[in-house]
């Protein structure tokens, strides 16, 4: 797979954008790796880098403030449609995210929004299966201290 445009869908709001100031550092059959600026700008913080797992249905980003320090990592619960005639990739939000803090502390948020969803039929049973199990697994990776096999991929890089 080779990848030249990222797209990102979002459910809620109903959106698809061309992350076309997104740089894509790495990619192979397992992960794409980007750096970034935030498209809107934001007070809390003001670029950031992530990867994307394609297996585990999950985007892990690192957010930094505008002085280069750690704010947090975020992670997106997210589904992937690959494009081969464009060379796009497609990332879906599946909306429920978690939030992990320097320190180490975990939140998990917008279950309020993937809720929504259900009820609107913006997100199939399938997308909602995907969802749990995703979000289940990377649970499951922090609850049993394996966080850091995720953190690694862009660690590795210095980003």
């Amino acid at each position: 797979m080779n990848i030249t445009k990222l797209y990102r869908q979002r459910l809620i709001p109903a959106e698809c954008i061309l992350l076309k100031h997104d740089i894509i550092v790495a990619q192979d059959d397992e992960v794409l790796i980007t750096k970034w600026n935030t498209i809107n700008p934001k007070t809390q913080f003001s670029h950031g880098c992530s990867c994307y797992f394609f297996k585990e249905g999950i985007k892990v980003s690192k957010m930094y403030r505008a002085d280069g320090s750690l704010l947090h990592w975020y992670c997106d619960i997210v589904d992937y449609s690959y494009d081969e005639a464009e060379e796009s990739l497609t990332v879906v939000d599946l909306l429920a995210d978690v939030i992990i803090s320097p320190e180490g502390s975990m939140k998990v948020v917008d279950l309020d929004e993937l809720a929504e969803a259900l009820e609107r039929d913006l997100i199939t049973k399938e997308q909602m299966t995907t969802c749990l199990r995703n979000l289940n697994h990377l649970l499951t990776l922090f609850y049993r201290d394996k966080f850091d096999r995720l953190q690694a991929r862009l660690d590795s890089l210095g980003l």
